[in-house]
Formats: structure tokens, sequence, C-alpha cells
């Protein structure tokens, strides 16, 4: 029946609430298979022969800048396919792809097959947007805002469970997270074979285009927008530093603190619990007393306090004291991305923050493959200099140096652009 509406569609034959159920289950496994691996790092790159924790933190990076550009260059080109053949085949083949992806990182005793894995996960990971589409099909226009709500909220359910389990399961083996994962990912892949209905009806849907294959197309585009430019620098630039966080975090740890996989997958959920309260709670709080300006700034400025502090590796218990400060930082991208919001036209909204996706998605690919050789040289056994928290002190230094730029963003220096 053509005349049914997309929700009608996706529900027929299936329990109420499925779908819905189903996709945000999708979103929370893709949101815990970025954290999941964050704390085995250092054990995994000892298992595949990558050396010491200084020389690993390098072949780490290499593996985390591998999943943000599979991330980068497959998302446009998956939306582009649900679009064109439909949302369940695309989000069931995802879900498949990441259980073989699962198997092979548990499976691998060398690094290039570890590579092949990550790969397969960025690229099957990329999948959220088609999970966000299909979320729109079956939500009227009316309730799409709190369905978008729910996304945010399950990523970052995700985010907090994802360190947390990975370092738990390690404590037992390294390989048990990605044994946990790749099964969790074969049984949502087989009910979503089973039991997911498809959302978009062929009428509805549009050709493959050569432009789904082009991630960098609209970001030029969106720096000729007036007023934008500035401030989208400033944005890539801040998370260019903060990459430092999930970079080295677990390299870091165990290198100044000897700290086991389940230590620093407990440190990376409070730091996941303490973002979500920063950005829940705290943001929402302090822009209607201090408006957007004054709280970027806060947060810039508990970025590089907490860097500074965290480069000169204190004493371990000031670590977690210090670890809410840096949480404080991350009301940064909300705060410049609500800006430029602001400043774009209507019609201009969807590429803004396409290009604010990309951008993020560049710095996770440019940032570990510059700050894990710069930990090596000050965290290697012959090192020099032995200073392992050197790469928070470059990332407090960029954005010292960058500083002056975002004092430019005080709409009281604003001047009017005729």
């Amino acid at each position: 029946m053509t005349d049914q509406d997309p929700q009608t569609q996706a529900q027929a034959g299936a329990p109420e609430g499925t779908p819905r159920l189903f996709i945000l289950a999708t979103i929370l496994l893709d949101a815990m298979g970025v954290g999941l691996i964050f704390p085995l790092m250092p054990d995994l790159m000892a298992r595949v022969g990558a050396g010491d924790t200084a020389a690993g933190a390098v072949w780490g990076g290499v593996l985390m800048a591998a999943y943000a550009a599979m991330q980068f260059i497959f998302a446009p080109i998956i939306g582009g396919l649900s679009d064109a053949y439909g949302r369940r085949p695309v989000l069931v083949l995802a879900l498949a792809t990441l259980a073989v992806d699962y198997a092979i990182m548990a499976l691998a005793q060398g690094f290039w097959l570890l590579l092949l894995g990550r790969v397969l996960a960025g690229i099957a990971g990329a999948t959220h947007i088609t999970a966000t589409a299909y979320l729109a099909d079956i939500s009227p226009p009316e309730k799409r805002a709190a369905s978008f709500g729910l996304i945010g909220a399950t990523f970052g359910v995700g985010f907090v469970m994802g360190p947390a389990i990975g370092g738990l399961l390690a404590a037992w083996h390294v390989t048990a997270p990605f044994w946990v994962a790749g099964s969790l990912a074969a049984i949502g892949a087989l009910f979503g074979l089973a039991m997911l209905p498809e959302s978009l009806p062929p009428e509805k849907r549009r050709r493959f285009a050569r432009a789904d294959l082009n991630p960098f197309a609209a970001i030029l585009g969106a720096f000729r927008l007036p007023g934008l430019a500035l401030p989208l620098i400033l944005l890539f630039a801040f998370e260019f530093a903060n990459m430092v966080y999930p970079t080295l975090w677990a390299f870091w740890t165990r290198e100044a603190y000897g700290w086991s996989s389940a230590l620093i997958g407990g440190s990376l959920a409070f730091y996941g619990v303490g973002v979500a309260f920063t950005q829940g709670a705290i943001l929402p709080a302090l822009i209607p007393r201090i408006g957007d300006y004054r709280t970027l700034m806060l947060g810039v400025l508990a970025g590089i306090a907490a860097m500074l502090a965290l480069g000169v590796s204190p004493p371990a218990a000031l670590v977690f004291a210090l670890i809410p400060v840096s949480c404080l930082s991350d009301m940064v991208p909300p705060t410049i991305t609500a800006m430029m919001s602001n400043l774009a036209d209507e019609d201009r909204q969807g590429l803004l923050q396409g290009v604010i996706a990309s951008l993020g998605s560049i710095a996770a690919v440019v940032a570990p493959l510059l700050v894990t050789p710069l930990f090596r040289a000050f965290a290697a056994p012959d090192a020099r200099f032995y200073l392992p928290g050197m790469p928070f002190l470059a990332g407090a230094a960029l954005l010292i140096a960058i500083l002056p730029a975002f004092f430019a963003l005080n709409p009281k220096r604003a001047r009017p652009t005729g």
C-alpha cells in the first residue's frame, strides 16, 4: 500500500515501538564501539607486537586515524545508499559487518589485521546517519526533535558504557570485549533481518548520485558564508587540541601511573558522565546567566588549565580531580556551534551542521597521527627529556596561541557588516 505514511509502513508487521528500539540499540552499539577499544589500546598493541607503551601509542594513533577517516569518507556514501536502496538493508549489512569486524579484532595476532578491523569498524559505524534517517522516517514532524534528543542521549550512554565495559572485560582477557560486542552485533543483524520493516517506500527514494561520493563538497562553501570562517577555524583547532584525550589517555595513564585497563576504562566512563552533566546541566544553566560568549571563553580557559595541569603528570588522585575541569572545556563545541547557527541563514543550517561534523572527523584523522609521535619522543625509555604529558602541554600551547582569535568573537567587538 503506497498511500501509507512511512511510520505506519515501518511498524507494519512488527510490535509497536520495535523499530524505534532497534534503531536506538543500533546507535548504542555504534557509540559503545567507539569507546570500547580505548582502555584496551596499550594491551592490544602489546598483543600484536607493536612495542612498548611509547611505540604502541604511535600505532594506536594509526588505528584511530583509520577509523575516523573511514567514518568521514563513508558517511555520505552510506547515507546516499540508504536513500537509494532503503534503510533496512544498509542497517542489517552494517551490523553484520560489525560482527565480522569484532571477530577479526579478537583473532588478530598482527597489526595489519587489526588495522583492517578498524577500517571495517569505521565503515560500518558510519551507519549512525542511516539510523538517524530511519528514526526521522518513522517519527511525525512534530516529534522529530524529541526523537533526535533520544539519539543524543543514547550516544551519551554508549560513550560511557563503551570504555567501562571494555576496561572491565579486558581484566578477564584482552579479546573479551570484542567477542561480547560481536555477539551483540550478530544478534542485532539477525533480529533486523527477521523483524525490522523498511521505513522508506520505493517512491520516496532517490538515485545514488556522484555527489554522494565527495565528503569535501560542502566544506569550502561553508567557509565562504559571511562570518563563519573564523569560528569554523577555531572549532577545528579546538577539536584538534582536544583529541589528545581519546588518543592518548590510555597510553599516558599506563605510562605515567601504571593503570590497569579496568581503571583506565573507569576513568574514561567518569569523564563521559562528566561531559553529559556539563552539557546537560551546567551549560543550559550558564548561558542564560552569562551569555554564549562568556560561556565559550570559560570553556576555553578550563581546557587550557586542565591540559597544563595534566601535562606535568600530577599525582594520580589529582588526575580525577582535574577531569571535571576538562569536562568544562566540552562546553566549547556546542556553544560555538550555536553562535555559528545564529549567524547562518535558515536554508544553510543543514550545510553548517554537516560541515561541523566533517571538520570534527578531519581533526580525528590528523590529530592522532601528530600527537602520538610527540608522546613517543617524550615517553620512550631512551627519551632525552622524559615528560609523557608533553602532548597535553602542546594542546594547551595551541589553545593559548589562538586565544586572541577567540576574543574576536566577542559580540561587543563585532562591527556592522553593512
